[in-house]
């Protein structure tokens, strides 16, 4: 009796002995898929890369001379126009009298002269034979002065009345695309009212601001754009908000005289050729450059990338097997980045599956879509290059 519980544990421990050993071991983890591309080496132009805003290169607001109601609209909104084209009329008909009182003014100055001259052509003889006294000859040659000083008035009047007449035409003073009107046929207009503006947009310039050091950096090449700007290929190149790269490279062609105390930057100025006006005024682009070719490269797509706590992974698989490598990413070129340190030519590294591989295990590498494979392949497209 004193025996008996010892023997029912005993029996029990050996039950779950009996149990666990019939149990078989956990199944083998299958292979991880992974999408994996080679490490491609190749020179690449590496690029600096600015925000600016397309302006035209002489903007031109329109502007009445003079007061008075507009009558007719004289051109097509967002159309093409020469120097001198007529814009705006202006209701005429008031310095149409304008300008004819001017002429009767300056008919009657003129006949006041005519007669003036006559009195001191008779009364000088007249004088030297005292028939007439000194005064009244003086007196005549005054009158004569106070005629021309008249007649100088007069044309002066009429001439003004002449122009006011003209700028009741409102003619655009420049080459360039006018855009939409402001001010509506019926309006009374005067020289504080903005009717439309006139740009001109080949060439068009971009604005866009680079920080002190790239200033200094780039000093020497940005003074001599300047200084020359007829000379030499344009260095600059301008993607577009849909990322597309405009055909024609621009040239710096003006520097601010001074850095900004308050962002540290400067503003510079370029200049793109623009024949078609595909470009306009008031757009978006970045406008970029070459800073340096480098020259035997290593790519990788972004994506492969992993960062952890301020470093970065890259996966790369080796005889099916998985391994991390710590690299040390360089400048970003397109859908592709430079890796500086870390990896040699050739390498596979994983494009996808990374997180569900373990180091040390067997993956499966497997085919990738082919819409991911066509955007990812490892190739130097810098149509879209960052900084």
């Amino acid at each position: 009796m004193k025996h008996r519980p010892v023997l029912i544990v005993s029996s029990g421990l050996a039950a779950l002995v009996v149990a666990g050993c019939g149990k078989s071991a956990p199944p083998p983890r299958p292979p991880a898929d992974v999408v994996v591309t080679s490490v491609v080496q190749q020179d690449v132009p590496i690029y600096q890369e600015w925000i600016g805003t397309l302006e035209g290169f002489v903007n031109a607001e329109i502007r009445p001379k003079v007061e008075g109601y507009l009558v007719k609209q004289l051109y097509q909104e967002g159309s093409y126009v020469r120097a001198g084209t007529p814009l705006f009329a202006i209701d005429a008909r008031q310095f149409a009298a304008q300008y004819d009182q001017s002429s009767g003014n300056l008919a009657r100055a003129e006949a006041a002269l005519e007669k003036a001259n006559r009195d001191v052509a008779l009364y000088t003889p007249l004088a030297a034979q005292q028939a007439v006294s000194q005064k009244e000859l003086d007196d005549a040659i005054s009158r004569r002065e106070e005629a021309k000083g008249a007649l100088l008035s007069a044309q002066a009047g009429q001439e003004q009345s002449k122009l006011n007449l003209g700028w009741t035409e409102v003619r655009s003073p420049i080459d360039g695309v006018v855009g939409v009107a402001l001010a509506q046929v019926g309006d009374l207009v005067n020289g504080g009212t903005v009717l439309t503006s006139v740009s001109t947009m080949n060439p068009i310039k971009v604005g866009f601001n680079i920080s002190e050091q790239e200033y200094l950096r780039f000093a020497p090449m940005i003074n001599q754009s300047v200084r020359r700007p007829d000379q030499g290929a344009g260095n600059l190149e301008l993607v577009l908000e849909n990322d597309s790269v405009y055909p024609a490279k621009g040239k710096v062609i003006a520097a601010n005289r001074e850095v900004d105390v308050k962002t540290g930057t400067m503003a510079v100025k370029g200049s793109f050729p623009n024949p078609n006006n595909y470009l306009r005024p008031g757009q978006f682009a970045r406008v970029r450059a070459v800073i340096e070719t480098r020259k035997g490269a290593l790519l990788v797509p972004q994506r492969a990338l992993n960062e952890l706590q301020g470093s970065y992974q890259v996966g790369v698989v080796k005889n099916d097997t998985f391994a991390v490598k710590v690299v040390t990413p360089g400048p970003k070129v397109g859908l592709l980045q430079v890796i500086e340190k870390g990896l040699e030519p050739g390498d596979q590294v994983v494009v996808e599956g990374f997180q569900r591989a373990r180091p040390g295990e067997a993956v499966k590498i497997v085919t990738p879509k082919a819409d991911t494979a066509k955007a990812e392949a490892p190739k130097a497209d810098t149509s879209k290059a960052k900084r």
